[in-house]
């Protein structure tokens, strides 16, 4: 019968991810699941996000109690028939052990690695996801993020295809020296970037400014991207929340940084103690308290978007797809809206800036789709 059981364990979530700690459950023993189901929440070191279960049955055990931290591989609990006996849940638990690294999963984890390119002159960091000859999608965060930010949907993009996660420049482990930091500039080193990894067409996905840098970037070379997904993006209205710009740039203490990244998500505790402190080792880096302050004078002057591209973003002959947050604290959802008669626009409740991370799984699923309907 130890066939019939399945085991769930904890995920893992992004590069830097080693343990994860029970929230709670969302289903409870004895209950029928569904694959693709919320399952529980986890934390991690950087916010607490949904685990789906990765298979239908029933819920028979559960091992990890709320507030237990486990390794990834860990043990959370067993999905079986209710024709396996309570005994056979018993020695099916006793003999599990988390999984030893093997050569291959070794030789996948050093392959998993950030990298570097040369995007005419500029350093970029990007980790590289997926293999296949599908077209490959390429994901560009939000101002004052990294690449980490794509903890959550480049392994569930990567099935068949590569998926790129890039460091901006001014971001990250890429450079901080940068002599243009407007759309239209930063649009042209996507480009170069792209040339330099050999991709010709691109799935592109951005988030908040990352998605005003793909709009830019799409009406300027419509021929390279196949899909575009903007995720509670720049440049499609004037309005922002200035504060938090200036607050970012600003902060240099705990509770500094602690009060900014709360309006990111619906519900603060989401934020993880970790996400702060990766936050303010950034911000000591040096060159980049002036580099973001550039990219913050280029992009958001005065508290407003200097450049909105609304119109011409519903004039972009490749398919969009617009999804948000009804509580966003940092771009009124209202910019989602007003584009919703022409363009499929996709609004999460009890969400907010961050819906790729607050609503991962049906975020995932609705880039997927996009993507697929494509192929």
């Amino acid at each position: 019968m130890t066939s019939e059981i399945t085991a769930i364990t904890m995920p893992k979530w992004g590069l830097t991810m080693t343990e994860g700690t029970v929230v709670g459950w969302l289903k409870q023993e004895g209950q029928s699941v569904a694959a693709g189901e919320e399952l529980l929440e986890i934390e991690t070191t950087k916010i607490t996000n949904v685990m789906e279960a990765p298979a239908s049955g029933i819920l028979r055990r559960i091992v990890a109690a709320p507030g237990a931290t486990l390794p990834v591989g860990g043990l959370l609990a067993l999905a079986a028939p209710e024709s396996v006996s309570e005994g056979e849940l018993d020695t099916f638990i006793s003999a599990f052990a988390v999984p030893e690294p093997t050569a291959e999963t070794t030789a996948d984890a050093e392959a998993a690695k950030p990298r570097e390119l040369d995007a005419a002159g500029l350093r970029l960091r990007y980790l590289a996801l997926g293999e296949g000859d599908s077209v490959p999608a390429l994901l560009l965060h939000g101002f004052g993020a990294d690449l980490n930010t794509w903890m959550f949907t480049q392994p569930a993009l990567a099935e068949g295809r590569q998926v790129i996660a890039l460091d901006l420049p001014g971001h990250g482990g890429s450079t901080k020296q940068i002599d243009h930091a407007d759309p239209a500039s930063l649009a042209d080193t996507i480009g170069h970037a792209l040339d330099a990894l050999g991709i010709k067409r691109t799935h592109l996905i951005g988030h908040s400014m990352g998605g005003g840098i793909a709009i830019s970037f799409a009406l300027r070379q419509p021929e390279r991207v196949a899909t575009l997904s903007l995720i509670a993006s720049a440049s499609l209205g004037a309005e922002i929340n200035g504060a938090f710009i200036e607050g970012f740039v600003r902060a240099a203490r705990r509770r500094e940084a602690t009060e900014v990244l709360n309006l990111l998500v619906h519900d603060p505790g989401l934020v993880s103690r970790t996400m702060v402190e990766d936050v303010l080792r950034y911000k000591r880096l040096d060159g980049v308290p002036a580099v973001l302050a550039r990219i913050a004078e280029a992009w958001f002057p005065t508290g407003g978007q200097r450049i909105v591209l609304r119109d011409a973003v519903a004039s972009l002959k490749s398919p969009v797809q617009i999804i948000w947050g009804r509580e966003d604290r940092i771009i009124p959802v209202a910019h989602a809206e007003e584009l919703a008669a022409g363009i499929p626009v996709h609004i999460f409740e009890q969400t907010g800036h961050l819906p790729h991370m607050e609503k991962s799984g049906e975020v995932n699923r609705l880039i997927n789709r996009l993507i697929q309907n494509q192929a």
